[in-house]
């Protein structure tokens, strides 16, 4: 089996960060050339290759990108999930996610962060296209940032729909003070930036794991085709995908989520994390979903939890249940019995769940190394197979259903048997989606596409108007007006 780790202490990490986060002692870095910085000469060919390392140190480091924002706003709302930790731990914010009580003053990490990533996107492009280079190599620099806009209007389109499409680079406030533009524009947006970085990126980086490839592209415009319930065009991207020869499903769910999984067949896109000499390249994504102990269990703070229906959800025998949900009072698959702690969980995130082997080796039990999963190979199969299933092609929808589940199933020849083409199809596709992308963010989405979100989330106090969340209070102050709030918030 790889460990694509190695690869990564000589590659991308140890060229994108622009700042060194607060886990580290900045005296260490006074006198040696920065490790997070690009410096002039450091990169291979290409006009803007300095700026464009930046942008993915800027998704690392960027609040509301891939920190523990993340996980509240796309999978704690969905009924996959709960707060978790302590009761009394960041207790408002649980009611205010478990319960769909929403409101303008809270999160607005979330817009900051996307916008903020937006507009180094912007400077990135604004410097190309003012240089008057038209090399592959500066055009590829082009690319990366148009992708990584492409995905943060993606994030911002499904969370909040209406946005305001800004594309200028931004000198002063004033420069990014915009109307909201119409759901329709802001798609039209992400396909020519996504259409752009698809035909100009390339297939793969094995140099620097981590970068936008062209796959990365096509993957974010077959799901926001899915979105529109554009089947035909959904379907035509995820096969591009399928069909490129560049990746195929890991061979085991369990370590796909371990430290051997990072950047490999399956990673489509993963925000890169290191922790090197004692020293972390990473945030508190991982940290704060990691079981809430003491002793050698003190591993994080605690949420993001499953939660008893999704427990519920697993068809008998599903491996993937025992690699998704770490058990209280159970055996974590490393001769560990997981303790009951103080707050009473009975459940936790095991995708978050790091090697106890691992943790001994880097002297710390908080995890700060796993990737980010941003998009990985498993959701463009199933997307394929409902977008098939949805233009009547429910053979080859129940063929990629069925690769999905052949995975699961590993050797275990009595469980997870093939699903038929037959009328039931498409509630097994709904049923794949829920269980292999379990706390991975997709849920709640889903259900909001699929129309079900009323029906399901309804008694959880879901109201129509939670599709989007509130635009955040500062950003309407700040536009003085500009910005007109959300229906019904």
């Amino acid at each position: 089996m790889r460990n694509f780790k190695s690869k990564l202490y000589i590659s991308l990490l140890a060229v994108v960060s622009l700042t060194i986060l607060n886990s580290c002692n900045d005296d260490e870095f006074l006198d040696r050339k920065p490790l997070g910085t690009a410096a002039e000469g450091d990169l291979p060919a290409g006009g803007f290759e300095e700026k464009a390392f930046g942008l993915y140190g800027k998704m690392r480091t960027q609040a509301g990108v891939s920190d523990w924002d993340r996980y509240w706003f796309q999978n704690i709302r969905s009924d996959d999930a709960m707060k978790g930790s302590d009761p009394g731990d960041a207790a408002n914010l649980g009611n205010i996610m478990d319960g769909f009580a929403y409101s303008p003053t809270e999160f607005a990490t979330n817009w900051n962060g996307h916008f903020s990533l937006i507009y180094a996107c912007n400077d990135l492009i604004y410097d190309v296209e003012n240089s008057g280079k038209s090399d592959s190599g500066t055009l590829t620099n082009k690319a990366e940032a148009t992708a990584i806009r492409g995905f943060s209007y993606f994030e911002l389109r499904r969370d909040f729909g209406e946005v305001p499409i800004v594309l200028n680079k931004i000198v002063t406030p004033s420069d990014a003070i915009k109307a909201k533009s119409s759901i329709a524009e802001v798609d039209a947006q992400i396909i020519e930036d996504l259409e752009f970085a698809a035909q100009n990126l390339p297939l793969s980086w094995p140099a620097y794991p981590g970068r936008a490839t062209s796959g990365f592209a096509n993957s974010i415009l077959a799901k926001l085709y899915l979105y529109q319930g554009n089947w035909a065009k959904a379907l035509e991207k995820a096969e591009l995908v399928i069909n490129s020869g560049q990746y195929t499903l890991f061979n085991s769910y369990e370590i796909l989520f371990k430290e051997q999984g990072d950047n490999c067949s399956e990673a489509i896109f993963e925000v890169q994390f290191l922790r090197q000499d004692g020293v972390n390249y990473s945030n508190n994504y991982f940290e704060s979903q990691g079981v809430r102990g003491s002793g050698v269990w003190d591993l994080g703070w605690g949420f993001n939890v499953p939660s008893p229906n999704l427990v519920n959800a697993y068809e008998a025998g599903d491996p993937r249940k025992n690699s998704t949900i770490l058990f209280t009072g159970q055996d974590d698959g490393y001769g560990n019995t997981v303790p009951l702690t103080g707050s009473g969980q009975p459940y936790w995130n095991k995708k978050a769940y790091s090697t106890p082997s691992y943790r001994a080796d880097q002297g710390t039990g908080k995890n700060q190394w796993f990737n980010v999963k941003i998009i990985r190979y498993a959701d463009v199969i199933l997307m394929a197979a409902e977008s098939a299933y949805r233009l009547g092609n429910t053979t080859k929808a129940a063929d990629y259903v069925n690769q999905i589940r052949a995975r699961a199933r590993g050797n275990n020849a009595g469980v997870l048997p093939n699903v038929p083409a037959d009328a039931n199809l498409g509630n097994a596709i709904k049923h794949e989606r829920r269980i292999e992308l379990a706390m991975e963010g997709e849920r709640f989405y889903d259900l909001v596409r699929w129309g079900d979100a009323s029906s399901i989330l309804g008694p959880l106090g879901y109201q129509d108007k939670n599709k989007h969340y509130p635009i955040p209070q500062t950003a309407i102050d700040q536009s003085n007006g500009v910005l007109v709030q959300n229906p019904n918030y």
